[in-house]
């Protein structure tokens, strides 16, 4: 009777397998959330001020052709920014963050990136480049210590798409 030989042990490593790309923006734009939760769950500033109305917009990412299309079709866009802030603050309406991971590990710019964040700050946002997350996280906290924008005189009153507003009681 023979013994039938074992397959040697694969080797462990902490390389992703080749071919395969590293989201190091993406890791990073998640530690800097987890951050600001935490800022919030300790009660700091920037935590309670921000961490709630602080969104990514999923515009990046590899698709079809066919999604690609669709996705455009319903209003997405190129270069826009991967957080917004919806905080009006320091005399700005909000700000658009765009992250990039810390370098070396960070990628240019692209045009229609720089050409979003110059739109947003001619009309009334403060737009940020932010590379890395202590630099984010830098930004977020200056941001956080600015007064609230206030609104001077009465905002006018959208007269459509107010449903939201009626109560079940109506």
């Amino acid at each position: 009777m023979t013994a039938m030989a074992r397959p040697a042990p694969r080797k462990v490593t902490n390389r992703p397998a080749r071919g395969s790309r590293i989201d190091r923006e993406g890791h990073e734009q998640m530690v800097l959330m987890r951050w600001l939760n935490g800022e919030r769950r300790r009660g700091k500033a920037v935590g309670v001020l921000l961490e709630d109305v602080t969104y990514h917009v999923p515009n990046g990412g590899q698709r079809n052709k066919k999604t690609a299309a669709d996705l455009k079709a319903q209003g997405v866009r190129a270069g826009v920014s991967d957080l917004v802030i919806a905080s009006a603050r320091g005399g700005w309406h909000g700000l658009y963050l765009e992250f990039k991971a810390t370098p070396p590990h960070d990628a240019a710019l692209a045009g229609s990136q720089r050409e979003w964040l110059a739109r947003m700050e001619e009309r009334g946002y403060l737009a940020v480049l932010a590379k890395g997350v202590e630099e984010a996280k830098a930004v977020l906290i200056a941001y956080a210590d600015w007064p609230a924008t206030q609104v001077v005189g009465c905002p006018e009153s959208m007269p459509h798409g107010s449903a939201w507003r009626r109560t079940a009681a109506e």
